[in-house]
C-alpha cells in the first residue's frame, strides 16, 4: 500500500482496521446518539490513523512520539465510548469483544512504538 512511509507501518494498518470496526458499530447505534456518542466515537477512531500518519512526516522522534501520544489518547476515548455503549445496552457485550481486542492490541503497539523512539 501507498507511496508514503506511514502507509507501510503495521500500527497504521491496524488503526485502519480498527476504524472499520468502529464504523461498523456506528451503524447499529440509535439515531438519537448521532450528534453525541457517534460523533465522538468516529472522531476518536479517525484521529488514531491521522495522528500516526501525521507523526511520520520526517519530523523529529520527539515530535513523532507526541503524535503517537495523541493517538493513544484517542484509543482511550474509544474505550470510554465502548463502555458507554455497553452500559446503555446499545450493543451486546459479546459483539464488542472483537473491537475491544483490536483496541487493546493497537494501544500496546502504539505504546511500544512510542517507547522505541529515542530522543
Amino acid at each position: 500500500m501507498g507511496e508514503y512511509k506511514f502507509q507501510s507501518l503495521l500500527d497504521y494498518q491496524l488503526s485502519l482496521d480498527y476504524l472499520d470496526q468502529v464504523y461498523g458499530l456506528l451503524n447499529i447505534l440509535p439515531d438519537n446518539e448521532g450528534f453525541n456518542l457517534c460523533s465522538q466515537f468516529s472522531r476518536a477512531a479517525t484521529s488514531i490513523a491521522l495522528n500516526i500518519a501525521g507523526g511520520s512526516t520526517g519530523q523529529s522522534n520527539r515530535e513523532q512520539a507526541r503524535f503517537l501520544g495523541m493517538a493513544l489518547r484517542s484509543c482511550i476515548e474509544i474505550v470510554s465510548c465502548l463502555d458507554m455503549i455497553e452500559r446503555r445496552g446499545y450493543i451486546p457485550v459479546n459483539e464488542l469483544s472483537d473491537v475491544r481486542k483490536t483496541g487493546r492490541t493497537l494501544f500496546y503497539k502504539i505504546t511500544k512504538f512510542q517507547k522505541a523512539l529515542k530522543f
